[in-house]
């Protein structure tokens, strides 16, 4: 049995914050910000906007652009960094608010990997055979935990939030192999200090602004560059792949520098690497579907898609997906598998 992407949603608040916006608020320049990120715009959700506003609405999206039945969700698998609450999951709340009543849901952090850990956990609940559908979404609030006053990092982020349904079938389509990393000794340059059980929220951490990001930019470039071409590497090997046979690399948004050192790195042409993080920012868990949401357009059945990320934590991954068939728009009554045997019988 394996797991098929067979449908995607997105959705991105509607405010945009762009370069020169962040201009008037630090000592930057838009000329610089795009020069070492890549970015030129970011969404940013409203004061009252929560995550698990973003991620129901790209699930709704998807819902009502796929015609799936809520009521037939087994399980909700959200990735996220910013939950709404810090005791309470927020996929508790997604599941209210895209009425998926039949669904149990849970929050995965795995930071900028969240969603790749959570689509193989979500695989991996299919392949045993009890599971037939799942939805896996990533959503981030970075907003929530940007410090405005500091340019290293208020020029990376953006809010949004991106979905997949995962179905079970017999075809030769969905997840491959992949592997997954975690690095603990990484922690310090790329966290949140304050809010947790280590250090509460008291005085002291408000005044220091220990409840914002902070990060080792230059360190954490050189780590997210060496990792993910590695892991890349190490995916294509236990899958027999060589990189002529990738048709499309989604990697991970976080700077387009980072991107195209881990493209020149692997020899795989940027007409084959999709990027969206000038329209988005990194927005942290959901890169990753919403480039898959973007580009579902120009993913064809049978094509190799490479997924790479790196996060904090330190945290990161790869896979291989097998493209298959999403399921047909709005009024088309046939099934994934009938759409699939179509496709084989050519």
């Amino acid at each position: 049995m394996n797991a098929v992407i067979t449908a995607v949603g997105g959705y991105v608040p509607p405010s945009i914050l762009d370069n020169k916006k962040i201009s008037e608020k630090v000592e930057t320049s838009e000329e610089w910000i795009e020069k070492r990120s890549g970015i030129q715009q970011r969404r940013i959700a409203g004061a009252d906007t929560a995550v698990s506003d973003l991620a129901s609405s790209a699930i709704n999206n998807l819902i009502e652009s796929y015609e799936v039945d809520p009521n037939e969700i087994e399980a909700l698998i959200l990735a996220t960094a910013t939950p709404d609450h810090m005791l309470a999951p927020a996929a508790a709340m997604v599941c209210e608010k895209s009425n998926l009543k039949n669904a149990f849901g849970l929050d995965v952090n795995a930071a900028c990997s969240g969603f790749l850990y959570a689509l193989e956990l979500a695989g991996s609940m299919i392949e045993s055979g009890r599971y037939k559908k799942i939805i896996v979404a990533g959503a981030d609030k970075m907003s929530s935990i940007v410090d405005y006053e500091d340019r290293s990092t208020c020029i990376l982020f953006g809010d949004g939030a991106g979905a997949v349904l995962l179905e079970a079938s017999e075809s030769h389509f969905g997840l491959m192999k992949s592997k997954l990393h975690t690095d603990g000794s990484g922690t310090s340059s790329l966290l949140v200090p304050a809010g947790g059980s280590k250090m509460p929220t008291g005085m002291q951490s408000l005044l220091h602004r220990n409840h914002y990001i902070k990060q080792d930019g230059s360190y954490v470039f050189r780590k997210a560059v060496a990792a993910m071409n590695s892991v890349s590497r190490e995916v294509l090997t236990n899958n027999g792949f060589t990189t002529g046979d990738i048709d499309w690399v989604i990697p991970h948004q976080a700077n387009l520098r980072i991107i195209e050192a881990v493209g020149l790195d692997l020899g795989i042409d940027k007409s084959k690497i999709k990027v969206n993080i000038q329209k988005y920012g990194n927005t942290t868990s959901a890169t990753i579907p919403l480039c898959l949401w973007d580009f579902k357009d120009d993913f064809t059945a049978g094509q190799n898609l490479l997924i790479t990320t790196f996060g904090a934590g330190f945290s990161w991954g790869a896979a291989c997906i097998k493209w298959g068939v999403l399921r047909n728009r709005k009024s088309s009554c046939k099934t994934i598998q009938e759409q699939e045997n179509e496709l084989l019988m050519y």
